[in-house]
């Protein structure tokens, strides 16, 4: 039995039809043709943003765009100067902000975090990113760098390099292109940092080609999108493990000699070391200008949810199991110990709404 309330939260992208994310694009190229036209949209609009955890283009983009539109700002970018670091929990601190703000954004370490806000919250919510889930609102940004760049969001092999286990931009990214008609992807990562087998799962059970290799060279010349991430190592056990993956894929002029000439490269930033300083210079390199695409694709997504312009989705798909853990040691069910513990699906093996990982019933 889903869970609803009567307000537009951006969770996961793949909540919403592929018409819905469409709808946010073309506004958001309305709003780069024509930005006069929106300078007091928001006039009168506050929002609230919960960074507690670092940030800067993501948490910048969102702010300069609601400035943009005429709105205002409350928060916090450190959750230490704030009531989080007396041990308040996030309900607690969601309810209170959500109370003060017309449309709260989140970011949180841990999976399944925002959905868990948005149980609670006054106002809607959008997901800034949870952990190494989701990241919805950059996926906006590389669609709309997409359409912008390539004309379409058909009938393209991107290839995802890097950290493909623990980047949600990359799980979001593959949620979303696998919508498209004709999508191919090929998968870049050493085996200790492949992708989750719940993305994988959802990739089989579509029938959507994909490939993963381990080797970047070899990729080069097949690839109509190269999406690089870096190795997080925020995201590793101990600094031993991330050492050992550090600089594991480095994108170079050499390897940029075995692309096709119409590639586009991009990363959702910040990078450390995968992409050499050289190749800022290809005019292939569109990650700074992806940057700023993600600050119009985010004025369109404010002033969609502000407006409540499309249908509400559900907040949880499953039903509580009561006595059920989520098998997800990072899942926020674990630090949240209030939650219910929401479930999709029937038999032995179900999935957790917050966190999407699969859950043995025994």
């Amino acid at each position: 039995m889903c869970v609803y309330n009567d307000r537009i939260n951006l969770i996961d992208l793949n909540d919403y039809p592929v018409s819905w994310w469409n709808k946010i694009l073309n506004l958001a190229h309305e709003i780069i043709e024509n930005p006069d036209n929106y300078k007091e949209a928001c006039k009168g609009k506050i929002m609230g943003t919960l960074f507690y955890e670092p940030s800067t283009r993501t948490q910048m983009s969102f702010q300069t765009a609601m400035l943009r539109l005429g709105g205002t700002l409350i928060g916090f970018d450190n959750p230490q100067t704030s009531s989080v670091a007396k041990g308040e929990n996030i309900k607690d601190t969601t309810k209170i902000v959500s109370g003060y703000a017309d449309i709260m954004v989140m970011r949180h370490p841990v999976a399944g975090s925002v959905r868990a806000a948005a149980l609670t919250a006054e106002c809607p919510v959008i997901n800034a990113g949870d952990g190494g889930h989701l990241h919805p609102t950059q996926t906006l940004t590389d669609l709309l760098t997409l359409k912008e760049e390539k004309s379409t969001l058909e009938n393209l092999t991107i290839g995802l390099c890097g950290d493909l286990k623990n980047g949600r931009t990359v799980h979001s990214l593959i949620k979303a292109m696998s919508c498209f008609k004709g999508t191919k992807f090929v998968l870049i990562s050493t085996k200790e940092l492949a992708l989750p087998s719940y993305i994988k799962d959802l990739l089989s059970a579509g029938g959507y080609e994909y490939k993963e290799v381990t080797s970047l060279d070899d990729a080069m010349d097949e690839l109509d999108v190269l999406y690089m991430t870096r190795i997080q190592k925020e995201r590793f056990n101990s600094e031993d493990e991330y050492q050992q993956q550090k600089g594991s894929y480095i994108l170079d002029k050499e390897k940029m000699k075995k692309a096709k000439s119409d590639l586009i490269v991009l990363h959702p930033l910040p990078r450390v070391d995968e992409i050499a300083i050289e190749v800022d210079d290809d005019k292939r390199a569109l990650y700074f200008k992806q940057a700023k695409y993600g600050m119009y694709v985010r004025m369109a997504l404010i002033l969609t949810i502000l407006k409540n312009d499309g249908k509400p989705a559900p907040l949880m798909y499953g039903k509580v199991y009561n006595g059920v853990s989520c098998s997800n040691p990072k899942c926020i069910t674990h630090q949240e110990t209030y939650l219910p513990r929401y479930f999709r699906g029937n038999g032995d093996t179900v999935i957790c709404d917050y966190c999407d990982e699969r859950t043995l019933i025994e």
